[in-house]
C-alpha cells in the first residue's frame, strides 16, 4: 500500500530461547492447568514484545498506525508489515508498485475502491477482505469511496523465492462470506487458518492464519497455534490480558509479539468488549531486502525489480500507459 521507497538489509528473524524463557513457560503452564483445564494446548505463548504503533503519514494525506515494520520491529517472519490505517478524501493511496509479496486488506470501517494495470476493479466495504498476491508485479490505487474516515487493516507476508515471481491473482471475501464460529462469549471471524473447529477457505500460498476476535466482559479465549509459526496480536478496542493469567492489561493499538508454544490464552476482565486479530505464519527462513513495495532476496534482484518497473518489462509491461481513473 506504500509508495515511499527505503532500504532496509538483509534480516533473518529467529525467535530467541532461553533458560530462563523456559522455565518461565513451565512454571505458567502449571498456573494455567489448575485454573482451567481445558484450555487445548500444552505450551502457552507468553508476550516477549509490546509495541505501541503510533501515527505516521503514508500515501497522499493518509494516516496509519504501524505496528509491524517500524524500527522496533522490522520484520517478523513471515510478515512485513502490519499498518492500523484510516483515510478520508480526498487522501488516499494511488498509483503504486508491488513485486514480491501478499497484501491483505481487511476493513473496519467504511470502503475502499481498487484498481489495478490488468483491469481489475473493485469496491471493499465494512468486513470485506481482499487478499492480494503481488507475485512478479502489480500497479494498482487504492482510494477511499466515501465520506468521512475508512479505516482498515493491512498486512505485507513475504513469499518464497519460488513463489516471488508467480503471477499476480487475488482472493476476496465478502463480510458475509467470512467463517464465524462463537463459544462462551468469545466469537471469531476466520479469515485464514482454523479456530474453533471452523476453518477459512482462504488459500495461503505462505501458510497463515488470521483471526479477528470480539471477547464480551469476562470471557477468555484459548486458540492453538502451529508451534513452529511466528504470531503476533494487535489489539482493536478494549483491553485484554494476553498469555499468563497475571500480565498486565494491553489495551488498543499496541502489537503483542508472542513467543514460542503451541497456543494463546486471552482473558477479558474489563467491562466493556474486547477486539483483536491473532495473526500467526510458517516462517520462510529466508534473506529479506526490501525497497519500499518491492520485497526480493538478494540486492541484485532488487536492482533487477528497479529496471523493471523503470522500463516497463518483466511483469510491469502495463505500467507504462496506465493511470487510475
Amino acid at each position: 500500500m506504500r509508495a515511499s521507497f527505503y532500504r532496509n538489509f538483509v534480516k533473518r528473524l529467529y525467535p530467541p530461547t532461553t533458560t530462563k524463557a523456559s522455565n518461565s513457560i513451565h512454571r505458567i503452564r502449571n498456573i494455567m492447568s489448575e485454573s482451567d483445564q481445558s484450555i487445548g494446548f500444552d505450551t502457552p505463548r507468553l508476550v516477549t514484545k509490546k509495541i505501541l504503533a503510533k501515527l505516521q503519514h503514508e500515501g497522499d494525506g493518509a494516516v496509519v498506525r504501524r505496528g509491524i515494520g517500524r524500527s522496533e520491529q522490522k520484520f517478523l517472519d513471515p510478515f512485513l508489515m502490519l499498518d492500523d490505517f484510516s483515510v478520508s478524501p480526498p487522501a488516499g493511496f494511488p498509483d503504486h508498485p508491488h513485486r514480491g509479496f501478499e497484501t491483505v486488506t481487511y476493513m473496519l470501517q467504511g470502503s475502499i475502491t481498487h484498481q489495478d494495470f490488468a483491469g481489475h476493479k473493485g469496491t471493499i466495504h465494512t468486513g470485506d477482505v481482499q487478499w492480494m498476491t503481488a507475485g512478479r508485479g502489480i500497479i494498482h490505487s487504492e482510494m477511499p469511496a466515501g465520506e468521512g474516515a475508512q479505516k482498515g487493516l493491512q498486512l505485507w507476508i513475504n513469499l518464497s523465492s519460488q513463489d516471488k515471481m508467480i503471477e499476480p491473482r487475488y482472493q476476496e471475501l465478502l463480510s458475509d462470506e467470512i467463517k464465524r464460529a462463537e463459544k462462551d462469549g468469545a466469537e471469531v471471524r476466520i479469515i485464514a487458518g482454523e479456530s474453533m473447529g471452523v476453518r477459512s477457505p482462504v488459500y495461503t500460498r505462505t501458510p497463515t492464519m488470521y483471526l479477528d476476535f470480539t471477547l464480551k466482559p469476562r470471557a477468555q479465549v484459548h486458540q492453538n497455534i502451529p508451534e513452529s509459526w511466528n504470531g503476533f496480536v494487535y489489539v482493536i478496542e478494549g483491553e485484554g490480558v494476553f498469555g499468563m493469567p497475571n500480565s498486565s492489561p494491553s489495551t488498543a493499538h499496541h502489537v503483542l509479539v508472542l513467543g514460542p508454544g503451541d497456543g494463546l490464552s486471552v482473558w477479558n476482565r474489563s467491562s466493556k468488549p474486547l477486539r483483536f486479530v491473532l495473526i500467526a505464519g510458517q516462517p520462510i527462513n529466508e534473506p529479506v531486502v526490501q525497497y519500499g513495495p518491492f520485497v526480493m532476496n538478494t540486492e541484485a534482484e532488487i536492482d533487477q525489480t528497479i529496471e523493471d518497473y523503470h522500463y516497463s518489462k518483466n511483469g510491469f509491461e502495463m505500467a507504462k500507459y496506465w493511470r487510475s481513473q
